[in-house]
């Protein structure tokens, strides 16, 4: 499919040439090479700019325009731009930009936009939509109150500075719907819908023949200033990071019923009208056939007084709440987020929400008055960060490749701005989830600037006694102590896959000051104890909770051997980074916490680790961390597998989980059985899922990224593709290949690309065709053996 991409340029995330440095302050955030080295020391020329009569705490849509005309086409006019909640650019008439990427206050980004191409020999306009959700907000939305900012970035462009030359009018047409949190049975903090009154909207506005002599100037709030600068801002303005979303349009294929007859599908074509009659009530329901993340263009005519109500939703319901087959729509019936949308009679009248929607499933309540309306068209524009699937992986068993094909759309679906835990629910970037979201990312696609910005993103979301938030960017802070313990393992893991120790480096503070918070909550006893917060361990595990079991003196195995597992990843950060002081200490620390916790929780009877001291709770979680973290003696590591596996009187894994459930597989040697263990996603497969839900039904949310994680394992482990040495400097290819015959895959690496081709021969030998990039070597590991892995390409035969 051919994929369309805004038209706008980000240097610095597009180009691998030089970049300015942000004043020292953190090896991540580096403005747009030529970015004006003023302003990244000094405050902005420009200001902060609203509407002067309205409450910028409020909600509100508002249009702002700037005039100017130059003699010649200027060859460039590089400009900075950014607002609170978001904006779209416009450039004579012409959409350039979205923005800004999601962050905090203190580190509010801004995008640089080279505008010349758009601009013309004349009068040019500049004009921007504003908008801030305010209360209704998307829980991931973190405000101060509504206000837009561009400054130009060299002598040249000063002349587009805001300030109160710059135009403003609010729209007054918006109303928001609002839903959260507790909506549709489930947790729902994405924002509102829109009802939108066309005979409100002042159409045209951000073309330049438009007349806004009635708008207003605009109110100056304060100067722009860069972060870490001492000025009275609420904005610390950084470089955004990361590229602009991709987007795309997608075309709905599927009528999948309708009260209003017999309807020709040309409208979704975009190819022939559909008209409603006047004096009609009807409903369509639209089916994409597969979910996706898009923005839905409504374009009508005619219709004055008609209301048109656009629901979305991942699956349908029946009348007992539950979605069984997702194909399936009889008896069914869909409820969900939703906008609104009253024509005014006017010709070629366009929706398009705000936000994204996300849907498989889209139903258009139709009830028109005196006038009939005209559809001409409806479709979605997808959007999402662009990743493109440089890896892949192929076999002879033909499920799993629908497994990689719905895992990859799950990974796709939850990453925009952020990681996201899911699209349609809460859009929220979780730690426990961003692990694996991001391991993903590195394996499929290579492009680690997205898990550069999450780690960055949790960093900077730490709390004064050490912790990090659970999920960040968010209004409304959540503290997850053991998250906090899988960010250390995910700065392990970039540090594994990337040989970029600064940024490591920068982290690091934040690993010292994760571990002192648990340091002070190990009791007499030698395990964690009484810790505040939620400490959540696993979705639905516990007896039907997320809550997991604490003993009488509030110890828990389960946290105290992921604090274990923390540190023993934390202290190879330390020596890698030249502590070893501290590596010790971490050592030692780790070693403690494991010797208590097998004292005291071990039951030799059961040969299983229990969840605390009482020995009344058992789970497969707690064992597993006694695996992974060596807690339970090497020898007996296999055995004790196998009876965690077996003994169906323990609590189980859900679907995120099993990402460590595999992890503890490979440890024991039995990484051959992982592809045994794909039940849960087959089912959901012939279920009619097209992306990999929460937990097997009952389930909230159809898309969840922590349910891709057979994307990295089939590459990972069934390829058994892994860095041999820090920073991806060689690299440990050990298949484990189950019953499969045949597999091959392909792996982005920072030197190039590895491959790998695998075939059981007659003989019972494997063959391995395996080639690495050109400054790139490792070995090979088989049942046990190792053999040197050179450059270039090789053929064994073992």
């Amino acid at each position: 499919m051919t994929r369309f991409f805004l038209v706008l340029t980000f240097f610095f995330a597009l180009t691998a040439t030089a970049q300015t440095p942000m004043r020292e302050f953190s090896p991540f955030y580096k403005a747009a090479e030529g970015t004006n080295p003023a302003l990244l020391r000094n405050g902005w020329k420009s200001r902060w700019i609203g509407h002067p009569t309205t409450d910028p705490t409020a909600f509100g849509v508002y249009h702002f325009r700037k005039t100017l005309t130059f003699d010649t086409k200027p060859g460039t006019f590089v400009v900075h731009v950014s607002a609170d909640n978001r904006y779209r650019l416009y450039v004579n008439g012409q959409e350039v930009a979205k923005g800004p990427a999601r962050g905090d206050k203190a580190h509010w980004r801004y995008e640089t936009i080279d505008l010349a191409p758009h601009l013309v020999a004349g009068r040019n306009v500049i004009a921007a939509e504003v908008w801030n959700f305010a209360k209704d907000a998307p829980l991931a939305q973190i405000s101060h109150h509504t206000g837009f900012i561009m400054q130009g970035n060299g002598e040249a462009e000063q002349v587009i500075n805001s300030n109160d030359s710059w135009l403003v009018t609010q729209n007054q047409a918006y109303t928001p719907i609002p839903f959260g949190p507790i909506a549709f049975r489930g947790y729902y903090v994405v924002g509102p819908g829109e009802m939108v009154d066309a005979g409100k909207y002042p159409w045209g506005w951000q073309n330049a023949d438009f007349d806004d002599s009635p708008w207003q100037k605009a109110r100056i709030f304060g100067p722009g200033a860069p972060y870490g600068l001492s000025m009275d801002s609420q904005w610390g303005l950084v470089p955004r990071p990361i590229p602009a979303m991709e987007e795309y349009p997608v075309r709905i294929p599927k009528i999948a019923r309708t009260t209003l007859g017999n309807l020709d599908t040309g409208f979704l074509a975009g190819t022939k009208d559909l008209t409603i009659p006047a004096r009609t009530k009807g409903t369509l329901l639209l089916d994409q056939t597969y979910l996706t993340n898009a923005y839905p263009h409504l374009l009508v005519s005619k219709g004055k007084g008609a209301e048109v109500k656009l629901t979305y939703q991942e699956a349908l319901y029946d009348k007992d709440w539950k979605k069984g087959h997702r194909d399936e729509i009889e008896g069914k019936e869909i409820t969900g987020h939703y906008d609104i949308f009253r024509p005014d009679g006017g010709a070629r009248r366009q929706f398009r929400p705000l936000w994204f929607r996300t849907y498989r499933y889209l139903q258009l309540d139709i009830e028109t008055q005196d006038e009939p309306l005209v559809i001409h068209d409806l479709y979605g524009m997808f959007t999402g960060y662009p990743f493109e699937e440089k890896g892949s992986f192929q076999s002879n068993d033909p499920v799993l490749s629908q497994i990689w094909n719905v895992g990859w759309r799950t990974a796709r679906l939850c990453a925009i701005e952020t990681y996201v835990d899911c699209p349609y629910w809460e859009q929220l970037q979780y730690i426990g989830d961003t692990r694996i979201q991001a391991l993903i990312s590195l394996y499929v696609s290579g492009d680690d600037r997205l898990v550069r910005q999450s780690l960055m993103h949790f960093d900077e979301s730490r709390i004064p006694e050490g912790l990090t938030a659970s999920r960040y960017p968010h209004a409304l802070q959540q503290l997850i102590p053991p998250y906090s313990l899988f960010h250390i393992a995910m700065i392990h893991d970039y540090s594994m896959y990337r040989d970029d120790l600064p940024f490591v480096r920068s982290l690091y503070p934040g690993v010292q000051s994760i571990l002192s918070w648990y340091e002070r909550y190990v009791d007499k006893n030698g395990m964690l104890a009484n810790l505040p917060w939620w400490n959540f361990v696993d979705h639905r595990s516990f007896h039907g909770k997320e809550k997991q079991p604490i003993g009488k003196d509030e110890q828990s195995a389960n946290i105290t051997l992921q604090y274990a597992y923390a540190l023993n990843y934390a202290a190879e950060l330390a020596k890698a980074l030249g502590y070893p002081h501290d590596a010790q200490k971490y050592l030692e620390q780790s070693a403690k916490l494991k010797k208590a916790t097998y004292a005291l929780c071990w039951d030799a009877g059961r040969g299983l680790l229990a969840d605390t001291p009482e020995k009344k709770f058992f789970s497969q979680h707690a064992n597993l961390f006694a695996i992974l973290t060596n807690t339970v003696p090497q020898a007996q590591q296999a055995a004790l597998m196998k009876k965690l596996l077996a003994d169906q009187s323990l609590t189980k894994t859900t679907i995120y989980f099993d990402f460590y459930t595999n992890r503890a597989l490979e440890k024991v040697g039995m990484a051959d059985t992982y592809l045994d263990h794909l039940q849960p996603w087959k089912n959901m497969l012939g279920m009619g899922l097209t992306t990999f839900a929460e937990m097997e039904d009952p389930t909230r949310s159809d898309c969840h990224a922590w349910s891709a994680s057979p994307n990295y394992d089939l590459l990972a482990t069934v390829c058994g593709i892994k860095p041999g040495s820090a920073g991806f400097g060689s690299v440990r290819i050990e298949p484990a290949l189950g019953t499969l015959q045949q597999a091959s895959g392909k792996v982005p690496h920072p030197a190039g690309t590895i491959e790998v081709s695998y075939t059981r021969e007659a003989n019972g030998k494997l063959k391995a065709e395996i080639t690495l990039p050109p400054t790139l070597t490792g070995a090979f590991v088989w049942k046990g053996q190792s053999v040197p892995l050179k450059a270039g390409k090789q053929v064994l035969s073992r």
